[in-house]
Parts: C-alpha cells; structure tokens; sequence
C-alpha cells in the first residue's frame, strides 16, 4: 500500500479544486479519449455512458471530490466502496490501473496547458496510485470473498435463460441458471449482476441490473425496461429467449439491507428502480417482524411491475404499500388491504408529511427523483445512515455522487 500523503502533496491537491470545477469534464472527457484508444480497456465500458457524457460528468464529479476531501478521506468511504463493488463487476484487475493513470496524467496536462506544472503532475500521479492502492487492496477482498463463498465465482460465468416473464409493456423479467448445472452464490438483497454481452452488429457490451429475485433462490432474476435508444434492453426484449446464454459476473454492490439496524424500513421507488426493492421485500418477509413501507410510482398502473406481489404481501400483513400513478386521474382508490393508491407523483410533500424519522430509507429511481427524496431526508436530519440509494448509470449528479 501506498504511504500516506503527505502535507506537501494534499496542499497542491487542495489548490487544483478550482481548475478541476473549470475543467474537470474538459479533463475527463480527454481521459476517456486516451483511455479508450487501448481496446483492452474500452472492453470493460458501458459505451452508451460515454457517447452521451453521462461517465465522464460522473468522474468529474469523484475526481472533484477526491480532491475536495484528501485531508478527510473518511468522507469518501461510501463512495470509494461503491467504486470497488462496480470495478469487480466488470471485473477490472490491478494490470487495468497504470492505462488509467497515463490517461488521466496526459488529460491534465492537455487541458490545463502550461499550468500543469510538474509539481502539480507529480502531486497527481501520488494521489492517483495511493486511491488505486486502496482500490486494489479492497477489490482483492472482494474476488476472494466471491471465490470462498459456496456457490461464488470469480471471472464470467456462463448462464442459461430457463424462464422469461414480461411484467408490464415495457418491462421483461430473465430467470438464469448457471449453464455448468453447479449452485449460486446467495445475493444480498440489492445487489446485481453484471453482464458482459455480444450483441450482434456493436462491440462488447458491459451492463449492470440489479437482481429482482430472493436470495437464496436456485436462479437469480432481472427485470429489464426497454429503452427505445438502448442497444443492449432493446436486444433482450427482441432477441434474448428461454436457453439464450449469457456470461454473467458474481452478484456485487453495496446497497443492500443493512442487517444489523433492525426497525423500520421504507422502500422508496420509482420506475424500474423498484427492482432491487422487490429482491429487498422478499427478504424482508422471509424475516418478519419489521414494519415496512412500500412506495412505488409508475406513470400508470400498467406500467407498475410486481404489484400482485406487493399485494399478496400488504394482504398478509407484511408490509404497508402506496403506489403512485403520475398519469393518473381522480382521486386516490384504495387498492386492497395495506394498499393505497394516489394520484400523481411520489412528491417532496408527501414524504415530509409521512416521514418517519426511525425508519432507514432504501431510494432507487431516476437521479432526479433520489435528488429530491435525499434532500428532503436530509433537510429532515436523518442520519445518513438511514439514507441509502442505488444509482442506475454513472451517477452524475453532484448532489448524490458523495
């Protein structure tokens, strides 16, 4: 491991933040040009976050605050996990790190010209290795975790589609088992899967989809929406059908229930961010005995996945569930035992009304709708352990990237 930083190196990195909030994407984005001319390396990315910039905003974003927090690295745990989980989904290895440190070295000293000076690339090359240092550190733990649990892997894994489901118009369920016959790792509640795919007429394509099913299942499910511009959900509605094989990586992330809070839960969702919510509802009902809170919005009712899933538990007592329907009309309907249905959209005043300040929050939707739900807990003074959220894409909002 790297030695720690010292005085000297975090005083230039503390004086780059303004340079980086100028240029940080300008950075970034040339970063990505030089990285991705390696095709070992543009392999292992998701290119659709690249050709709409949705990647190099987000490392932006952790660049900035890497730098914004290198005297209190602490801050940065969460997100420095977040990364580790990520890069062992994709399956990213030590021998990947030096073409990111190159890229990232040459970017900065492209875009800030004559200002980067050597002291400033030094200073940037230690920061670079000693984050790495940490990353690879962490990443090893993790492979080693996989590969000693019963079930685990390390590497793709070949999996065979035996079922598909379509849920609603736009969302269709794939039901996988190991192709070799042998068992599954048992997933946390929220975690996903990582899928190294070969799509017909594109490159290799890296996808991430959170596990939909229970754990300790005998397969694990994804319920994929269809996005009309999306290369990969467009294939797999039209393509992809019951003994389709798949490579798939070990279940990873960190958003899962956290299992020595116990109280209250809500599950707050919106779209196909309800996915590693009803993976979480499973477990939850397996346990028993925690109040918990189901609330889901949908344009409409059809386009609401689960819902006779969410049902059958609200009936059994299980859970309390409100679903809501942005296009819908008239007032609220009850919509069956612990069921209420509601008009319009899951709004800040809502949750401020309803707020539960014992509960701990698990929010999954657009970044824009965890934006909102985060400000209004946090402007409530919840700690932030009782805030938690699951980013689908690169995470380029500056509000929820810390």
């Amino acid at each position: 491991m790297s030695a720690p930083l010292d005085e000297t190196t975090r005083a230039i990195i503390r004086a780059t933040v303004p340079a980086l909030k100028a240029h940080g994407v300008e950075i970034t984005t040339e970063m990505y040009k030089r990285l991705l001319a390696h095709p070992q390396i543009r392999d292992l990315f998701n290119m659709s976050h690249q050709r709409d910039g949705e990647q190099p905003r987000a490392l932006a974003l952790a660049v900035l605050a890497y730098a914004e927090h290198i005297d209190r690295l602490g801050a940065l745990g969460g997100m420095v996990e977040r990364i580790a989980e990520k890069h062992v989904g994709l399956n990213i290895l030590p021998e990947h790190y030096p073409y990111v440190a190159e890229a990232l070295l040459g970017a900065i000293a492209q875009v800030l010209g004559d200002a980067a000076t050597p002291e400033i690339l030094e200073a940037w090359g230690k920061a670079y290795w000693f984050l790495a240092d940490i990353l690879i550190g962490r990443e090893r733990q993790i492979y080693d975790a996989h590969e000693a649990a019963p079930g685990g892997w390390v590497g793709w894994r070949a999996f065979r589609v035996r079922a598909r489901r379509r849920e609603t118009p736009a969302i269709v369920s794939f039901e996988l088992v190991p192709a070799d016959g042998g068992p599954i790792a048992r997933h946390r509640a929220g975690q996903y899967l990582s899928f190294r795919l070969e799509v017909p007429g594109h490159e290799t394509q890296r996808r991430n989809y959170s596990i939909s099913s229970a754990p300790g299942a005998d397969h694990y499910r994804i319920s994929v929406r269809r996005a009309e511009e999306g290369v990969v959900s467009r294939w797999l509605h039209d393509d992809v059908q019951e003994g389709a094989e798949l490579l798939v990586a070990n279940p990873a992330g960190d958003f899962v229930l956290d299992e020595a809070a116990g109280g209250a839960v809500v599950l707050l969702t919106a779209g196909v961010g309800l996915t590693p919510a009803v993976s979480m509802l499973a477990e939850l009902a397996a346990e028993a005995g925690r109040p918990v809170r189901y609330v889901h919005g949908s344009d409409t009712p059809e386009m609401a996945a689960f819902v006779p899933e969410v049902c059958d538990l609200a009936a059994r007592g299980v859970l309390a569930a409100d679903f809501f329907f942005a296009l819908g009309e008239g007032p609220a309907q009850d919509g069956g035992p612990g069921v209420t249905r509601h008009a319009g959209r899951i709004s800040t005043g809502w949750l401020r009304e309803t707020l539960d300040p014992t509960a701990t929050y698990y929010i999954c939707g657009p970044d824009s709708f965890m934006r909102d739900m985060v400000g209004v807990l946090r402007s409530a003074e919840l700690p932030a352990a009782q805030i938690r959220y699951e980013f689908f894409g690169s995470a380029a909002d500056p509000a929820l990237v810390v």
